[in-house]
């Protein structure tokens, strides 16, 4: 019985609409953060730099993801012609892989076919890869949003484009867990306040190091007159 109903987009191609595979498994690896600890003679335990070494921002080794799929079809020509275009299309590529059920996100990386876990018999087929440890919004701040698949409760609406700055404006901009440097245009010079800084932006994208978008409430001042915009694309684990 053909039990996958869902499929996954790995750049333009769906599994399932071109393909014909539904996926029925999808193993993630957990996030594994990246350590930096000395051991040190006479002491328990250990010292621990990873959050000083890092500006108190823990980063992560990439991620192994598994893709298990099944399809009705049980030709064995057409197979082996599905298989060759699959290994054809991945071959070394990175794309973007948005699952069905979590469309409002993306992950980022590069799946090969395994061939010992795939069954022709059985019309199975496994892919598997690494991946950014991070997923990303599958739309930034500039980009406009696909509604009849906006998830309330874990979206966020954005819009930071074309605002027009005459004097002060204020800019909440929630962060996600991935710490993010945006990209700031503007068409004039104006000037930004971040955490008690403030920062001048000269006409063009501006992109500042000292202001890094991090989870939570993150608000930027603008002062000034200009039309800016604000590039930002959270990325949670």
């Amino acid at each position: 019985m053909y039990r996958g109903s869902l499929g996954v987009q790995i750049g333009n191609k769906h599994t399932l609409k071109v393909w014909g595979l539904g996926w029925t498994k999808i193993t993630l690896g957990f996030p594994e953060a990246k350590t930096y600890e000395q051991d040190i003679p006479g002491m328990d335990g250990v010292l621990d730099f990873t959050e000083s070494l890092t500006g108190g921002d823990v980063k992560y080794k990439i991620r192994t993801l598994t893709l298990e799929f099944e399809t009705p079809e049980q030709d064995y020509y057409d197979w082996g012609i599905r298989i060759s275009e699959i290994a054809n299309y991945l071959a070394g590529r990175k794309y973007k892989i948005i699952l069905d059920n979590d469309p409002d996100f993306y992950y980022i990386g590069r799946l090969n076919v395994e061939v010992e876990k795939s069954d022709r018999v059985e019309g199975t087929l496994t892919l598997s890869g690494s991946v950014d440890p991070y997923k990303y919004e599958k739309f930034s701040s500039l980009e406009n949003w696909e509604w009849d698949t906006f998830n309330f409760r874990t979206g966020i609406i954005r819009n930071y484009k074309d605002i027009v700055v005459d004097g002060t404006y204020k800019l909440v901009i929630p962060g996600r867990r991935k710490r993010i440097v945006p990209v700031i245009s503007c068409n004039t010079a104006i000037q930004v306040s971040y955490e008690g800084v403030i920062y001048n932006l000269s006409p063009g994208k501006n992109k500042v190091f000292g202001i890094c978008i991090k989870e939570g409430e993150n608000i930027l001042t603008f002062s000034g007159k200009a039309t800016i915009s604000v590039d930002y694309r959270g990325g949670l684990l």
